[in-house]
């Protein structure tokens, strides 16, 4: 482990990529207590409200220690335009006490770590159309659209490198008949097939169902090809003398599977987890913005990408993108990661780093 991220510090790229889902995990984790406001408190005098922009120099150039936030006013309800009203001044406070929530799920506290004096509000990066702080829904969402990809990932693999590993190492029919089901599974495009296995249950379930029905339709469809690769890792690697001696001292074929074969898989599995977990992102934030997936008022960044679908709206509130880059800037973090596993965990490629 400490080879391999001594190779990734070499990649500055990867390294900085490291750092950055480390931050958005972190965001994510503590979210409750971050977030300024709860993901569904609605602000309906403020919809589609701007950036609140923090000051240190008030209008008169005086510079004040402590950060502060000006007021807006509605000045055009029908175009949500706002003006600054510079005669409403606002200090941010930290530590704060808020709405109730349970830090790490279980420590009940009231405490945010930031907010501002009474009578005035901050919105970090806009509020939505029912006035609700996009920078918080996004530490919320992140809870569903990083773990979803986490969750997703270790199922699918853990199903592939168990099924690729039976059907490599036993051969014959079990191999014929597990890599025919692997064949069909994959035969049939992706996104659709996601799309028809959401359609069979009811739009009644709760978030809660819904979150493990994405996982669970997600890893369905992404462990066949996982399956075939292990299956042909396998064939090789049952014929190893480590294999072979553990044959001779009588260990069972599922042990053998379990503890010798499918560890030797682990480099390969470690990259091609990485390179996947954007897909298992990109499938659940695309069932939210169609609303099959995470329902309002829970928050996941597909969901909060269905405001933005009219290029209307989009020109007028820009800011409603955010969580369109937050997937990006993900996405592209887990590739530029997988891309610097790889190469640290191939000899040839090793060699030029």
């Amino acid at each position: 482990m400490g080879e391999l991220l001594y190779y990734i510090k070499k990649n500055r790229l990867a390294y900085l990529s490291l750092y950055i889902l480390g931050i958005l995990y972190f965001l994510a984790i503590f979210a409750d207590f971050i977030a300024p406001y709860p993901y569904d408190i609605q602000h309906r005098d403020t919809p589609y409200h701007p950036p609140t922009q923090i000051h240190f120099f008030d209008k008169e150039g005086n510079f004040h220690l402590r950060p502060f936030v000006y007021g807006y006013d509605l000045v055009d309800p029908v175009f949500k335009k706002y003006r600054i009203n510079y005669e409403k001044k606002y200090h941010i406070r930290f530590f704060v006490d808020g709405e109730k929530h349970y830090l790490l799920g279980f420590i009940p506290t009231k405490k945010h770590l930031f907010g501002v004096e009474e009578g005035g509000k901050i919105f970090l990066l806009g509020a939505d159309h029912l006035g609700r702080d996009i920078f918080s829904r996004l530490l919320y969402g992140g809870r569903v659209s990083l773990s979803i990809g986490l969750v997703g990932v270790l199922l699918s693999f853990t199903i592939g490198a168990v099924v690729g590993g039976i059907s490599g190492y036993f051969g014959g029919r079990i191999d014929n008949i597990l890599m025919r089901i692997s064949e069909i599974v994959m035969s049939f495009p992706g996104f659709y097939l996601m799309l028809a296995l959401r359609a069979v249950f009811p739009i009644t379930l709760s978030s809660v169902q819904v979150y493990f029905l994405i996982v669970v339709i997600l890893s369905f469809i992404g462990w066949a090809g996982l399956a075939r690769v292990i299956r042909g890792m396998v064939l090789s690697i049952r014929e190893q003398e480590f294999v072979l001696a553990a044959k001779s001292y009588g260990a069972s074929s599922l042990r053998i599977i379990l503890r010798h074969i499918i560890p030797n898989t682990f480099s390969y599995l470690l990259i091609a987890a990485t390179l996947s977990i954007p897909g298992y992102i990109l499938g659940e934030s695309a069932l939210s913005l169609l609303g099959l997936g995470i329902q309002e008022p829970y928050a996941s960044w597909g969901n909060m990408l269905s405001s933005a679908r009219s290029i209307s709206a989009i020109s007028s509130y820009p800011w409603i993108l955010a969580p369109g880059i937050a997937i990006f800037i993900t996405i592209l973090a887990f590739n530029l990661l997988g891309d610097a596993l790889r190469d640290a965990l191939d000899p040839k490629l090793r060699k030029n780093l």
